[in-house]
């Protein structure tokens, strides 16, 4: 049901929601919180050494006290069990207008005995009669939790058909709660025990969806029997590596070697090529793309930004400059008249190979002898752009690039309709990475590091957890660190901002122009973590590294030491030491991503909030592995049946035609 046949939802928040990704009732009822926050009842004695919530009375006017820019203290008298006690609360000056004398309210802190004072870390307005568990949530500025918690009501009131994607049998053998009542539970818990049997549900749904969706193409790959014919001599691939101008790692030799293979097998290729940050990946897909091309074939190389592809492009022409391969580029802003040049020769096969983005799916786009399809950093596609690239010719081969590098256990289950090469070792000449890890007290040394570097002419990135402040999260924000780093250097040295919130075109402008080097820092969110190649970058500060995950870490540390230049990685937190002492000691992304799956119960393996396959609404990997592989099992036993007409289900035949993508 669309959000607009929804009574009590108006257009402005359907505008606000949508920049959520919410635009039905399914995925407002499917927008999971992100934790929960245990609300117990107590009394002061209760909340002296731990947090904990009390009820009472608002006994006085609230007073403002402004400390400064960024600190902000509300304090007023509060009457709870018979004693009158002074509460205050840290930047939320906006609540004054709502705290009236005599008002009901339930405070969450801690109590100090010694100054009679409340430190509250929330305020309810309502009395409280009993404890509770409070669901948080992922939200913009736009939408208040109040506001946001009141939607959901609407939504689980409104009478919707709820599918369960669940087969009825695995339902009963799992003894799992009711899709609406899980619903209820997970929006509204009762209690731990049925907010635990809810979570579980919708972490087996969502996983036993995905894996059905890759044991489907396993099978549909095992059915393809024809393929493209080829004859490639090795001795030609080794000419042409012999004349690159660097030496390939043992393991970029292996991977090209399971390429060639693949060519000259009686099957399709469906390869994924998994490799850590730098180890060479592209490389191997351009020597492909040259195999591909001794056999008259065409190749597509589909990356997932404008920037990314036209460095693909520039590194390919390079490559290729002795070579009589005709090269073109295709993107969104490339010029009407010189698209539809490229669209009339690649469909006489003037054009060899096409680099591009999303723009190479155009349905305008025909190949006339289409032999191989490269998709770069896969997991930011869905299915049905990849099959879509996939049926622009006729038995294609398809490699998969993916910069995600995984324990091969989790590889070999995630990946399973693939087969897979790994590349793990670093191409000769490039220096590992010095990581340290500094308290924020330490800030002035990390400071003197970067002017030093600055002043050699290197680059920066600066990488902070939010965009702007936040008052429930004290962390620092992009806009924060560019007015500290700004008056650190006094105007002097120039810094660009990079953020989600700006449109596509600003943020590949402001990559372009820290890639030309017209910023020195680069201050930015995680949307830098698949990036370009800016070998001049040498040094990669990330504030308040505690909120990130050792994998996502590494990735963004990944965007220096892309170049001989010695670089380094500095980990600005006051905490999780021990955790983060994994990066100071290991440059091995395969090993961090095994230690970011034993340690760390929360978190996004594959970054923050990346669109494509690999983002799951309430499922974590390095939790949830278990489930996953009991799903893959049972969505394989699922899928089975369905083939041989056993069973039939309308959503998951539905999504048989979606991956079969039949035009």
């Amino acid at each position: 049901m669309e959000l607009k046949n929804i009574k009590g939802i108006g257009p402005k928040t359907i505008e606000h929601l949508e920049k959520l990704g919410i635009t039905n009732i399914e995925e407002l009822l499917s927008y999971y919180p992100y934790r929960y926050q245990v609300i117990k009842l107590s009394n002061l004695n209760e909340v002296i050494e731990s947090s904990g919530a009390i009820v009472g009375v608002i006994e006085s006017n609230a007073l403002i006290k402004y400390v400064k820019r960024n600190l902000n203290i509300l304090s007023f008298q509060f009457l709870t069990n018979r004693k009158l006690i002074k509460v205050i609360i840290f930047n939320r000056s906006f609540l004054k207008r709502n705290l009236i004398i005599g008002k009901d309210l339930t405070l969450i802190g801690k109590y100090n005995p010694q100054t009679n004072t409340f430190i509250a870390s929330d305020i309810k307005f309502k009395k409280l009669e009993k404890s509770m568990i409070e669901p948080k949530y992922h939200l913009n500025k736009e939408i208040k939790p109040s506001a946001f918690h009141k939607l959901i009501d609407i939504a689980l009131k409104t009478d919707i058909e709820v599918l369960d994607y669940i087969p009825v049998y695995l339902n009963k053998t799992y003894d799992f709660l009711d899709k609406k009542l899980a619903l209820k539970e997970i929006h509204h818990p009762t209690n731990p025990q049925l907010l635990k049997k809810a979570k579980l549900k919708f972490i087996y749904e969502e996983l036993f969806v995905f894996m059905f969706k890759i044991n489907y193409l396993k099978h549909k790959n095992s059915l393809n029997k024809e393929f493209l014919k080829r004859n490639i001599n090795k001795q030609d691939i080794n000419k042409f590596i012999d004349n690159l101008p660097f030496t390939l790692t043992s393991d970029q030799i292996k991977a090209t070697d399971d390429i060639i293979n693949d060519f000259n097998a009686p099957k399709r290729m469906n390869r994924l090529i998994l490799g850590d940050v730098g180890s060479g990946k592209t490389i191997v897909s351009f020597i492909a793309i040259y195999a591909n091309y001794l056999n008259n074939y065409q190749s597509v190389l589909m990356a997932p930004t404008e920037i990314l592809a036209k460095q693909h492009y520039e590194n390919i022409l390079n490559i290729f400059k002795d070579y009589n391969l005709n090269i073109k580029l295709l993107v969104g802003n490339t010029k009407k008249k010189e698209k539809e040049a490229i669209l009339e020769d690649v469909a006489q096969q003037k054009i060899d190979v096409l680099i591009g983005t999303h723009a190479v799916l155009n349905e305008e786009l025909k190949f006339k002898n289409l032999g191989l399809v490269i998709t770069d950093e896969q997991h930011r596609f869905g299915v049905n752009q990849r099959s879509s690239l996939q049926n622009k010719g006729q038995l294609v081969d398809v490699i998969y690039l993916s910069a995600t590098p995984i324990p091969r256990t989790y590889a070999l289950t995630l990946y399973g309709d693939m087969d897979t090469s790994m590349i793990k070792t670093k191409p000769k000449g490039r220096q590992e990475v010095v990581t340290d890890i500094k308290k924020e007290s330490e800030l002035k040394e990390v400071l003197t590091k970067v002017l030093e570097e600055v002043k050699l002419g290197h680059q920066i990135y600066v990488v902070a957890p939010a965009i702007e402040e936040n008052e429930d999260m004290p962390t620092h924000d992009v806009n924060t660190l560019k007015e500290k780093f700004s008056k650190a250097f006094k105007g002097l040295v120039k810094i660009g901002v990079l953020h989600g919130k700006q449109k596509p075109k600003e943020k590949e402008q402001i990559m372009q122009d820290f890639l030309d080097k017209k910023y020195s820092i680069l201050i930015s969110t995680t949307v830098i973590e698949v990036g370009i190649d800016v070998k001049n970058a040498t040094m990669m500060i990330v504030f308040n590294a505690e909120r990130f995950g050792l994998a996502t870490l590494h990735q963004l540390r990944g965007r220096v030491g892309r170049s001989n230049l010695a670089s380094y990685c500095y980990l600005i937190s006051n905490y999780e030491k021990e955790r983060l002492e994994v990066l100071k000691n290991s440059n091995d992304g395969f090993y961090i991503s095994q230690k970011d799956f034993e340690l760390r119960g929360e978190g996004d393996l594959f970054g923050s909030k990346q669109s494509g396959d690999m983002v799951f609404k309430i499922a974590n990997l390095s939790r949830d592995f278990k489930i996953l592989k009991q799903a893959k099992v049972d969505s394989l036993k699922y899928l089975e049946e369905i083939l041989k007409g056993n069973t039939s289900s309308t959503y998951y035949q539905n999504l048989i035609k979606e991956m079969d993508f039949i035009d």
